[in-house]
């Protein structure tokens, strides 16, 4: 079994972040050959090259770039263990790595997490971003602890695991001030013809939009499908469109968006879902922010 010489990865790991081995030499008071010999050693044990030249300077290769991230992890694992023991075991935080579904409101996501981060025992909160299928990927190899989404997951997914509902809201339509003041009529036959910003085709609230508006016998003008929810806040700040958003939200997005809302869609909620590898969720962090969720939000008992 092959071992690793953590100071030539700790070596490699400041040439990296210090962009030069002149640059690293003075970090680390070692002789700019010392610390190439090292690298050297550390490539021809793992078997990889991890720079290559560029003219003068040194480039991450394919290789080096994975070996930064490890390296990152590792080192701060180190510290955090130091931090740890030096402060006493009592103030330890607890880790909680989340994934966030890119299709979740940022602002709901902020509601679901701000008791931990107000709680009173220490937690470090690692927060990762992206498709579902990524983060599914990522919690069954126990690399998050729980996945945040606006859906319950199908029965047909490949891993086992639970849906565990932490609330809902009911859905209004907003709209920039200028957009508010020029419809004419009762809502929600005034939304005919608006332009609209649109929540990405796979979304449950896309599909629950598309059933109302036909319910309601509204034909809208779709300027945009967008999957990012903060990049939709953004778009209808600057008048490109309505768009739909929980209505619980409707406080934070007239103050800090300037969106006025117009009306409710009636019978369209948004629902939002922590998924958990266990039926019973077990971690302390997990267990709070569920429990947080539904007092707040006022979510039915967890569904598997």
């Amino acid at each position: 079994m092959a071992w690793l010489n953590y100071h030539h990865l700790l070596y490699f790991w400041t040439v990296a972040t210090e962009g030069s081995i002149v640059a690293a030499s003075k970090v680390l008071h070692l002789a700019p050959s010392t610390i190439s010999v090292q690298i050297k050693e550390l490539e021809e044990n793992l078997g990889e090259p991890l720079f290559h030249r560029r003219g003068r300077q040194l480039v991450l290769t394919e290789s080096g770039h994975v070996a930064v991230g490890y390296a990152e992890e590792i080192f701060s694992l180190g510290r955090e263990m130091l931090d740890t023991l030096n402060t006493g075991m009592s103030q330890r935080p607890t880790r909680l790595s989340v994934g966030v579904s890119d299709v979740l409101p940022k602002l709901i996501v902020y509601r679901l997490l701000e008791p931990i981060l107000e709680w009173d025992a220490p937690v470090h909160l690692i927060c990762q971003e992206g498709p579902l299928e990524q983060l599914l990927g990522k919690l069954s190899t126990h690399d998050l602890d729980v996945v945040l989404t606006e859906a319950p997951l199908a029965p047909n997914i490949p891993i086992q695991a639970f849906n565990h509902m932490l609330g809902q809201s009911e859905v209004s339509i907003y709209g920039a001030q200028h957009l508010v003041d020029a419809l004419e009529g009762e809502f929600p036959a005034c939304l005919e013809s608006q332009p609209f910003i649109l929540p990405g085709t796979k979304t449950s609230l896309r599909r629950s939009l598309n059933a109302w508006f036909e319910r309601m016998s509204v034909q809208i003008h779709e300027v945009a499908d967008v999957d990012d929810r903060a990049l939709m806040l953004v778009f209808a700040e600057k008048g490109m469109g309505f768009l739909a958003a929980p209505t619980i939200l409707k406080d934070e997005l007239k103050t800090r968006y300037g969106l006025i809302p117009v009306g409710d869609a009636v019978n369209v909620k948004e629902r939002f879902y922590a998924v958990t590898l266990e039926r019973r969720i077990k971690h302390p962090v997990v267990e709070k922010l569920s429990k947080m969720a539904r007092a707040h939000l006022g979510a039915s008992n967890s569904e598997a």
